[in-house]
């Protein structure tokens, strides 16, 4: 059963350290290159505390806020996806060896890891990844094995960026299940701590090993208003109703053309989504023919060499390209996964050089329906 606990602050290294004995890589965000970034940590002292982000369309900075929140940010500009997923992976080697070949398969040995920091959206998109790489019949055995002993303390969400748009994608700001553990970040009345929810019996093994209490019904109150008054202040919004057959039945709409004029095509949009998973296999060779290896490498729909095919290239022109990615993620996602592939974490928006706003684009597509 779900336990719902406070920690205070001054106790949360207790949390890592309980990590650590169980032999858990901990990830988590930190300050790096002028931004958050996801990497290796040992204790709360690496985390990005009172710092704060400003994201707008094309537009990100980082700041000081000097409340002292450990997770006082938005979206950062990498997704977790990068841990399960890597942008690029060894797959196997083959060395010549005399007349054979020798063929060295990539390692089955795995960090074990532990996310700190999850937000709800991106735990749904972790969630997404894995209807797409952990399904029994297509799955992906190196995901698997990243997958399989993850540990995840996810944070919901005080506050929302000018981007996010999580409530009407029905993936946040409130982590609701999948978690290990879960944190709402309070400062109140000159106190910091945290509630803790408790998802798994491994996460209430976890937190027992640190120094909290039960929560009271006020201090509950407390973390379900802030999240609550995040929802409300959200100012982006897409409506799903129907939206697969809306933008399956447009596909010749002239609205694609507004927006070919504007996309750059340089794939900023699908290399910080969480959920996008498209990819090349590459292979090479040393100059003496003695050794090969074969790469996967994170790749883009509007890459034009993407859709090149032995009969030719069937998406050459950028408006072809912008629609094949927003209508996989809003209607064909949903034919092949049963949901959209969209957790609305608003990365695209915020990278997109141009600021293409894709609630924008699809409030336009929908008002504009031939259907």
């Amino acid at each position: 059963m779900n336990k719902t606990l406070k920690l205070s602050a001054q106790n949360l290294p207790q949390l890592f350290t309980a990590l650590k004995s169980k032999g858990y890589t901990l990830i988590a965000p930190v300050v790096q290159d002028g931004a958050i970034a996801y990497d290796k940590v040992d204790s709360p002292d690496d985390l990005p505390a009172g710092w704060t982000d400003q994201q707008g369309p094309g537009i990100y900075r980082l700041s000081k806020d000097n409340k002292g929140r450990y997770f006082g940010f938005h979206a950062a500009p990498q997704s977790w996806k990068r841990f399960l997923y890597p942008p690029e992976m060894s797959l196997f080697h083959l060395k010549k060896n005399g007349k054979s070949v020798e063929f060295i398969k990539n390692s089955d040995e795995r960090a074990k890891y532990a996310f700190i920091g999850v937000r709800p959206c991106e735990l749904n998109a972790i969630l997404i990844q894995d209807l797409v790489f952990n399904s029994e019949m297509y799955g992906d055995e190196d995901y698997r094995l990243r997958r399989k002993d993850l540990f995840i303390v996810a944070v919901n969400c005080t506050e929302s960026s000018e981007n996010c748009f999580c409530s009407s994608m029905k993936t946040g700001p409130r982590a609701k299940g999948n978690f290990d553990l879960a944190l709402t970040e309070i400062l109140s009345k000159g106190e910091h701590y945290f509630i803790v929810e408790t998802g798994s019996e491994t996460g209430e093994t976890i937190i027992s090993q640190a120094d909290s209490s039960e929560a009271t019904e006020q201090e509950i109150s407390e973390s379900t208003k802030l999240v609550r008054h995040t929802e409300n202040k959200m100012k982006k919004y897409v409506e799903t109703a129907d939206l697969p057959k809306i933008l399956s039945s447009n596909l010749d709409h002239s609205h694609w053309d507004s927006v070919a004029k504007r996309c750059l095509t340089c794939g900023n949009c699908t290399m910080v989504c969480p959920t996008c998973f498209c990819s090349a296999v590459e292979d090479s060779t040393d100059l003496f023919g003695g050794e090969a290896e074969r790469l996967r490498k994170w790749d883009s729909c509007f890459t034009v060499d993407f859709s090149k095919v032995a009969g030719g290239n069937f998406r050459i022109t950028p408006k072809s390209r912008y629609r094949q990615w927003l209508t996989h993620k809003f209607s064909s996602w949903m034919d092949q996964f049963g949901v959209f592939g969209c957790v609305g974490c608003g990365r695209c928006i915020t990278w997109c050089p141009v600021g293409i706003d894709i609630t924008a684009e699809i409030g336009s597509l929908r008002g504009e329906s031939n259907s």
